[in-house]
């Protein structure tokens, strides 16, 4: 470790390249050539994996632009962009989760000695060149984001981080009040561990948000994740838990995001989206904490 206390490694799993971030507090793995997926999230004090897969096991493999998301590794965080449902914008056919998550970015070396992991690409449908830097502080991740449009007209674009957690007896979701009021009293936001949506699964929405804050805490274990954003960066929150009813998986979501519904269509209809003038970047930040 430097004498930050980070350390990075890089090695071959699954016959895909991991960029690993790691403090005395966490460790962070990303695979690039997956879309940039965060396959890993561990604390370091209580050994609890965060994100979710389906097997016990990790499995990788690829996926190809236009695949639909339930037929993917389904592992991990994944960035979803410029819309989160399949639809047609513009003549555009947008796929299921969005261009980001199925195809291979490029990471930044020099960055990377100096201990970011910086990665982007250049999306193949929709005109945008997206980065994403991730730098890891004692318990704290923090991801910085740009959006370029290199069009010569403005753009419309939903965007969300989605991460798959793994839920434990004894997880409960803290919210904000000014949030919670935002979402109609949903028994199952209260019992995350035990209750099951109606119909097996569920996803809600909060907006506009007051604050960017979202936890999930165990008094049991002492374990903690809390996600941090800026409201008038991402003034969306997306809830999703599943408890069999999609694909037989249980997981549960908590997705900043900038707007509503999951496709870019109606969310532009809306105008509840970003747009992002012509040749024009913009830029957004999420931090992740992992406790105790």
């Amino acid at each position: 470790m430097n004498s930050n206390g980070l350390a990075t490694d890089l090695r071959r799993e699954h016959g895909f390249a991991y960029y690993v971030l790691r403090t005395h507090d966490l460790e962070l793995a990303v695979v690039p050539e997956l879309g940039a997926k965060i396959v890993s999230l561990k604390s370091l004090h209580t050994g609890r994996e965060w994100l979710w897969r389906p097997q016990a096991a990790l499995e990788l493999f690829r996926n190809q632009l236009g695949d639909d998301f339930s037929q993917s590794t389904l592992a991990g965080a994944d960035e979803c962009l410029p819309t989160l449902a399949s639809c047609v914008w513009q003549g555009r056919h947008l796929p299921d989760h969005g261009e980001a998550w199925s195809v291979p970015w490029q990471v930044d070396e020099p960055a990377w000695k100096h201990g970011k992991l910086r990665t982007s690409l250049r999306l193949q449908i929709s005109p945008f060149h997206f980065e994403r830097t991730i730098r890891v502080c004692g318990a704290q991740l923090r991801m910085d984001y740009q959006l370029t449009n290199l069009s010569g007209l403005d753009e419309f674009y939903l965007w969300a981080l989605h991460p798959l957690l793994r839920l434990q007896p004894g997880d409960r979701l803290n919210l904000p009040a000014e949030t919670r009021a935002l979402l109609n009293g949903e028994p199952w936001l209260d019992c995350l561990d035990s209750v099951v949506p109606t119909g097996g699964c569920a996803k809600v929405f909060a907006e506009p948000l007051i604050k960017g804050t979202a936890e999930i805490a165990n008094a049991t274990t002492g374990d903690r994740l809390a996600f941090a954003w800026s409201p008038m960066e991402n003034n969306t929150l997306g809830l999703w838990l599943t408890r069999g009813g999609w694909h037989g998986h249980h997981h549960f979501a908590v997705e900043p995001s900038n707007g509503s519904p999951d496709r870019l269509t109606q969310a532009a209809e809306r105008r509840h989206c970003g747009l992002v003038a012509a040749l024009a970047s913009v830029t957004w930040s999420i931090t992740i904490r992992v406790g105790p």
